[in-house]
């Protein structure tokens, strides 16, 4: 089948399903509550404690402080909205929008600064431009400039000395995943610092050898229970409310799972991130691990999709008759062959192909790993396969949103079963849509070869995805096509 084995391993790893339970009525009750935490039917979405609506209220704000410097003829909303729209843009790219706990509006003067300088010297440039009687002058300009990051900086000093008041008083509920001295050791400090908005509730670990984990600690860190499944993390989950899990190791299938209980996922240490100096919680520097479906660029990456492949299915369909043709007549009917693969997040899908090969039953087709060199095959499919050609109508797909056109290529349910199983992280490649072709494809790994390399540049992908990336794998599919290798 591939170069490695796809035999079942007898446990299912150190995430089992279900297990003894590890008296959850031990964790930590809510504030104001009884110690008997209160069940809930299913987790809560995560909340957040201030939206950006009053961000960005701050800055319109701040535009507006800064009109009042400049003459009656400026207060044209032809300037000002400009001005306004360049300043939010700049601003939400930057995240100052979503601001972190504990972060403070000096750590964030700088990117205020620069991005509010760049938003009125474009708008005085832009006049000079187009109405050289209106120009700027550069004392009005220095004295807007000022206006407008002074109350910029102020009002968001009040909102944040706000924020963290209500992050002291009302912390939010979290799990910490990790090695249990770890663990602990960032709970002691989160519950000696609350004014980081983060109340530790239980310790997300594997099973210790040798009996049952303890629930104890080194002295001064606090006493929390180790929860060792699936079950007990949503018992955890749903009677403490919780609104964070905090990762200390990488763990792709947990990350998910808590995205699915609407849980904010943070990671302690790993890569380094350029951030203000609030990006941390007593010293432990973190970022938020951003769940596929809000990363910035998905839209732009479906429209990218449609804009290629409406074209390419209209300027294809000469060929796509000649092949539906060649199927007919070295094959008989049923030109086109159906077959169900997994897609993002695990939802199924018909993904269309040209027949090269009618399997005897509908277990073949589906377990089947490789019909290559099949004597069943006729020359008409083994020149679609080795063309790849068979995969033109999975343009359709694309078009239907199925499918992406970059992406880890789709595999069939009863291989993704095995092959989750077998190699670590497979089932992280359904993070992102799946795709025509892929960072695996580009390289050669296609047809019969290694799983785990084709895991290892799928999750490669996604952990560094850019819309120019799938520019660039699209451009090398094209020259790869001179040369085809067939799958």
């Amino acid at each position: 089948m591939t170069t490695e084995s796809t035999s079942v391993p007898s446990s299912p790893g150190p995430w089992p399903a279900a297990g003894p339970a590890f008296g959850l009525a031990s964790l930590a009750p809510r504030r104001g509550t009884s110690g008997r935490p209160a069940v809930r039917r299913r987790p809560a979405p995560a909340r957040r404690r201030s939206g950006v609506l009053p961000f960005v209220a701050v800055d319109g704000l701040a535009v507006l402080a800064a009109a009042s410097f400049l003459s009656a003829a400026h207060h044209d909303a032809r300037l000002l909205l400009p001005v306004a729209a360049v300043v939010l843009v700049l601003d939400g790219h930057a995240g100052l929008y979503r601001p972190a706990a504990h972060v403070r509006a000096l750590d964030e003067l700088p990117a205020l600064a620069s991005r509010a300088g760049f938003a009125w010297c474009l708008a005085a440039a832009g006049v000079a431009a187009f109405t050289p009687a209106l120009a700027i002058g550069p004392l009005r300009l220095c004295a807007a400039y000022g206006a407008h990051l002074v109350v910029a900086c102020l009002v968001r000093a009040l909102i944040l000395a706000r924020r963290r008041r209500v992050a002291r008083e009302r912390p939010r509920s979290a799990l910490v995943v990790g090695g249990a001295v770890a663990a602990r050791r960032f709970a002691s400090a989160a519950v000696q610092h609350p004014e980081y908005g983060v109340r530790p509730v239980g310790i997300v670990g594997v099973p210790e050898q040798g009996g049952a984990p303890r629930q104890g600690g080194e002295a001064g860190m606090p006493v929390l229970p180790v929860l060792t499944t699936t079950e007990e993390i949503h018992r955890a989950v749903i009677q403490n409310s919780v609104c964070d899990a905090v990762f200390l190791d990488d763990d792709p299938a947990l990350v998910s799972l808590f995205q699915q209980y609407g849980c904010t996922t943070w990671r302690v240490g790993g890569e380094r991130r350029d951030g203000p100096m609030g990006e941390h919680l007593w010293g432990h520097a973190w970022h938020r691990i951003v769940p596929p479906g809000e990363r910035p660029g998905l839209t732009a990456k479906r429209a990218l999709d449609i804009a290629l492949a409406a074209p390419a299915l209209a300027c294809a369909l000469p060929v796509l008759l000649l092949c539906a043709l060649a199927v007919r007549v070295a094959d008989g009917p049923g030109v086109l062959f159906r077959q169900e693969r997994v897609g993002q997040h695990g939802r199924h899908f018909t993904l269309l192909k040209f027949r090269t090969l009618r399997p005897s039953d509908d277990n073949e087709s589906a377990t089947r790993w490789n019909v290559a060199g099949d004597r069943r095959m006729s020359a008409a499919g083994n020149f679609l396969r080795k063309s790849s050609l068979d995969e033109l109508p999975q343009l359709w797909n694309v078009l239907r949103g199925d499918m992406s056109l970059v992406g880890p290529r789709p595999e069939r349910p009863y291989f993704v079963a095995q092959f989750s199983k077998v190699h670590t992280g497979y089932a992280a490649r359904h993070r992102m849509p799946v795709g025509l072709t892929g960072l695996a494809q580009v390289h050669g790994l296609r047809g019969d070869t290694s799983i785990e390399d084709r895991c290892r540049f799928d999750n490669h992908y996604i952990d560094h995805w850019s819309l120019w990336q799938d520019v660039c794998i699209l451009l090398r599919t094209a020259a790869g096509l001179v040369r085809p290798t067939g799958s």
